[in-house]
């Protein structure tokens, strides 16, 4: 019995390899077509709506508006308490503006707002497009002559792409604004001096770090909570089962991009 255990390890390592390319390759169709109706739609005669792009967009950005924020802002603060704390030592707490200001905008503000609408939007994503599978609505829609891609995964995209980044800046904002609240009560500096001496330090590439970080979670969150949606297979349970992975995945998948994307361009 022993001798066959790593035999069934490797054979289950195997499947799983094989149906994460899968699963990979599957997610860059979808965005391939997605970019493609958004691109084309309008000279195949089916163009994607600006109402449906208006619409998701307040779905899934202007309502993530006080959960971003609120988040935000507590990070900051906690980071203008961990780094004054931290910095005491070596009697360099002033120091602490210029690790808060760069920490925000490159890192926490990115990080955070997309992980929230992962959390908040791509569950969202899945649970109706794998409703509208067990229903077969997505059937009736190809029945019809309309694209379930153009009509459900193009607009989401869109608006993704729109409001993430916007989150993000406000998140950036309310980040330093946490910051600049807490050293203004433990080290008695004045906010003004606070946001001086942060865009002393900060440069435009700092900001566009964190801009394109959030354009990328952009990406990974529309396609995981959409890909777990149209492969809902088994009913009501799966679309719970959908719902959770498209939440998993997607939090695992903004890390991983941030390591990676962190990597290459601190090198």
């Amino acid at each position: 019995m022993a001798e066959h255990v790593p035999a069934s390890l490797v054979i289950a390592l195997g499947q799983r390899t094989v149906q994460s390319v899968r699963e990979t390759g599957y997610l860059a169709a979808l965005f391939i077509e997605a970019l493609y109706w958004l691109a084309l739609g309008r000279w195949r005669r089916q163009p994607v709506r600006l109402s449906a792009i208006v619409r998701e967009s307040m779905h899934v950005g202007v309502s993530a508006i006080p959960i971003v924020a609120l988040a935000s802002f507590a990070t900051g603060m906690m980071l203008a308490i961990q780094g004054i704390y931290t910095l005491r030592s070596f009697g360099a707490e002033s120091q602490v503006v210029m690790g808060i200001a760069l920490s925000v905008t490159r890192e926490f503000a990115p990080l955070i707002t997309g992980i929230f609408v992962a959390g908040r939007s791509g569950s969202a994503i899945a649970a109706r497009i794998g409703t509208m599978q067990i229903s077969q609505e997505i059937d009736a829609l190809r029945v019809i002559g309309i694209n379930p891609v153009r009509y459900l995964v193009s607009p989401l995209l869109a608006a993704m792409l729109l409001t993430l980044p916007a989150l993000t800046v406000l998140a950036t904002v309310l980040g330093l604004g946490g910051g600049a609240l807490y050293c203004a009560w433990g080290l008695s500096l004045p906010p003004e001096v606070f946001f001086d001496r942060s865009f002393d330090v900060l440069t435009t590439t700092d900001l566009t770090h964190g801009l394109l970080k959030s354009t990328v979670f952009a990406v990974i969150v529309t396609l995981i909570g959409a890909g777990n949606g149209f492969n809902v297979k088994a009913g009501a349970e799966g679309v719970g089962r959908a719902t959770t992975r498209a939440v998993v995945l997607g939090c695992i998948g903004i890390i991983l991009a941030d390591m990676v994307f962190t990597f290459l361009t601190s090198r």
